[in-house]
C-alpha cells in the first residue's frame, strides 16, 4: 500500500469513525436506571422536607422557571414557591409536618422527558393533607429535574376555624 493512497479501505475507515463517535458519545441510561434516578430525586426531596431543608427540597425542581400549579392557581416560579414553603411551613416542625410520597408511577416519554404520577401525605399538627402529584421531568445535564408540578390535594382533618360569631 502506498502512503498516499487512503481510498483503498473506505468501509473500514467509516466503521472506525462510527465506532469512535459511539464511544465518544455520552452513554444513554437504561429505562430502569432513569426511573431509579427519578425516584431517588423524589426520595431526596422527601428527606429534605422532613428535616426542614426547603432549599434541599426545591433542588429537585428546575430553577428558575419551573411551573407549579396548586389549588387551581399558578405559583410564582421556583423562588416564589420556596418563599411560600418557608412562610407557610417553616415556623417549626409542626407547621412543616411530615411528608411522604407513595404509589409513584414513572412513565418515560423520551430519553430526556418523563412523567411521574403519585400520591403524597403531609401530616401537620392538627391537619392531615393527602393528594396527587403529577410531575413532568426533564433530563438536563444528566440530572432529572421537575419542570412542571401539579398538585391536587384534600384535607383529611379539617383545618382549625375561627369560632362562629354570635
Amino acid at each position: 500500500m502506498l502512503h498516499g493512497d487512503r481510498g483503498q479501505f473506505p468501509a473500514v475507515r467509516a466503521a472506525l469513525a462510527a465506532l469512535l463517535l459511539t464511544l465518544a458519545a455520552p452513554a444513554s441510561a437504561s429505562p430502569a436506571t432513569d426511573r431509579a434516578a427519578i425516584l431517588a430525586t423524589i426520595g431526596r426531596m422527601e428527606a429534605a422536607w422532613n428535616r426542614g431543608d426547603f432549599v434541599g427540597y426545591m433542588a429537585g425542581f428546575k430553577k428558575p422557571d419551573v411551573v407549579f400549579v396548586s389549588g387551581g392557581k399558578f405559583q410564582d416560579g421556583w423562588q416564589g414557591t420556596l418563599d411560600h414553603y418557608i412562610r407557610d411551613h417553616g415556623a417549626n416542625a409542626g407547621t412543616r409536618g411530615h411528608l411522604h410520597f407513595s404509589d409513584m408511577t414513572v412513565d418515560l416519554l423520551s430519553p430526556t422527558a418523563a412523567m411521574l404520577v403519585g400520591r403524597y401525605r403531609l401530616e401537620r399538627t392538627g391537619r392531615v393533607t393527602e393528594g396527587v402529584n403529577t410531575r413532568l421531568f426533564k433530563k438536563i445535564s444528566g440530572r432529572w429535574l421537575i419542570t412542571l408540578n401539579h398538585v391536587s390535594a384534600y384535607d383529611l382533618t379539617p383545618a382549625p376555624s375561627a369560632p362562629a360569631a354570635r
